[in-house]
C-alpha cells in the first residue's frame, strides 16, 4: 500500500494526543506465512505521516523501510511483511516516525524474537470416531508447516452443560473422550500454539470449526440454539440422517437388520436358482455316449433282448423247436491203376457215411 501523505498539523490538542498516547508496536507472525506490525488505534489515530523502518541484529545493521503499509482512513496504522522478510531466531527491531508538520515523534519499540510471536492457523479436518465402551476419539490436522512444534487444547461441552471443559494436550493430534451419554449432543473445538521447544509464544490460534456428536434433538436443544447470522444458509438435514435415539438403535439392531439381511439372502438364492435354469436352457449339456451302454454290458452281460426289454415269450418264439441229422461228406480217393477223378467226365461218385444210421 502507498504511504499516506504527510499532514501539516498545528492544533495543540492533536500534538498532546500523539505524545500522551500509550506507545508500542505489536507484531504477529501468522502461521509462518506473513507478519503484521500494528501501532496506534484505528478509531482515533492522530492524523500524521507514519513511517516504519526495521532491521535484524546483528545480520542486518541497515534499516529498511516498510514496503507495504496498512492504512485506515488514509493513515498508516501498520506494516505487512511476507515470508521472505521474516527471519526467526534473530533480534528484530523497528523504528516508527510520526511526522506532524515540522515535528517528528518516534514511537518507542523493543527488541523482538519472531519465533516467539507466531500465531498458527486453527486446526482443520476434525473427525470423531465412536470407539467401544461409550468412548469417543477426536482427531485433527494442523496447517502449520512444522507439526512437531505444536501443542493443543480441546474444549467441549454437551447441550446440558453451561461451561466449556478445556483439556490441554502437550503434543499429538488425538484426544480420547472417556465417557459419553447417548442422549446428549456434544460440541468439540481445538486450538493450537507453538510449544516451548520451538518458541516462547503465548499466542493461541483461533478455535477450530466445531464438530458435533450425539442426539441433536435431545431436550429441545434446537430451540436453544442461537439464530444464524443474516444472509447465511441454513443446513438442511434429511429425516433419515438425523441421529437415532437409544430405542430406535435397539429396534434397528434387533429387528430391522436381521429382517433385511434375511430378505437379501433369500433374493440371492432365488436369483441363483433362476440363473441356473436359464443356463441350462441356453447351454444344454451334451450327453456322453460312453455311459449309454454301461447297463447293457455291466448289468445284463451283453444280453440285448433283456436290456432292451423284449418279452420272454417273443424271444422264445424265435427259438427253433426241431432237430436235423448230421450228414458227413468226404472225398473218395482213386485206387491204384485208376485215373484221377479230375480226368473223368461226369460227376464224381460220392461216398455216404450215415454215421451208423
Amino acid at each position: 500500500m502507498a504511504m499516506a501523505p504527510g499532514c501539516q498539523l498545528s492544533h495543540p490538542a492533536l500534538l498532546r494526543s500523539l505524545h500522551t498516547r500509550p506507545a508500542g508496536v505489536k507484531c504477529v507472525v501468522f502461521n509462518d506465512k506473513y507478519m503484521t506490525c500494528m501501532w496506534g488505534n484505528q478509531e482515533d489515530q492522530p492524523v500524521a505521516n507514519y513511517s516504519l523502518y526495521y532491521w535484524y541484529v546483528p545480520h542486518q545493521p541497515v534499516a529498511t523501510e516498510c514496503r507495504r503499509y496498512l492504512q485506515h482512513n488514509g493513515i498508516n496504522i501498520g506494516c505487512w511483511f511476507d515470508d521472505s522478510e521474516i527471519t526467526p531466531f534473530q533480534t528484530f527491531r523497528v523504528h516508527i516516525n510520526a511526522s506532524l508538520g515540522s515535528r517528528t515523534h518516534v514511537i518507542p519499540t523493543y527488541d523482538m524474537k519472531l519465533q516467539d510471536l507466531v500465531k498458527p492457523d486453527p486446526p482443520v479436518n476434525l473427525t470423531l470416531q465412536n470407539m467401544s465402551n461409550h468412548q469417543l476419539q477426536l482427531s485433527w490436522q494442523t496447517p502449520y508447516p512444522k507439526p512437531h512444534c505444536m501443542e493443543y487444547a480441546v474444549r467441549y461441552k454437551s447441550n446440558k452443560d453451561t461451561d466449556w471443559m478445556v483439556k490441554l494436550l502437550v503434543s499429538g493430534e488425538l484426544f480420547s473422550f472417556p465417557s459419553i451419554d447417548e442422549e446428549k449432543k456434544y460440541t468439540f473445538h481445538v486450538r493450537s500454539k507453538i510449544s516451548q521447544y520451538c518458541g516462547s509464544t503465548q499466542l493461541w490460534s483461533e478455535w477450530s470449526v466445531p464438530v458435533y456428536w450425539g442426539n441433536a434433538m435431545a431436550h429441545g436443544e434446537c430451540a436453544a440454539q442461537s439464530p444464524p447470522p443474516p444472509g447465511s444458509l441454513l443446513p438442511i438435514q434429511a429425516p433419515w440422517a438425523r441421529p437415532y435415539s437409544a430405542g430406535e438403535r435397539y429396534w434397528v439392531r434387533t429387528v430391522l437388520i436381521p429382517v433385511v439381511s434375511g430378505v437379501v439372502l433369500l433374493m440371492l438364492v432365488v436369483m441363483l436358482v433362476r440363473m441356473e435354469r436359464v443356463w441350462i436352457v441356453f447351454m444344454p449339456q451334451v450327453p456322453n455316449p460312453s455311459k449309454t451302454f454301461d447297463e447293457l454290458f455291466n448289468t445284463h452281460k451283453g444280453n440285448f433282448q433283456e436290456w432292451a426289454g423284449v418279452p420272454k415269450d417273443v424271444v422264445e418264439s424265435f427259438t427253433p423247436n426241431y432237430s436235423e441229422s448230421i450228414c458227413h461228406v468226404s472225398e473218395l480217393l482213386p485206387k491204384e491203376g485208376q485215373e484221377p477223378a479230375a480226368d473223368r467226365s461226369g460227376p464224381l461218385p460220392l461216398k455216404k457215411d450215415f454215421g451208423g444210421l
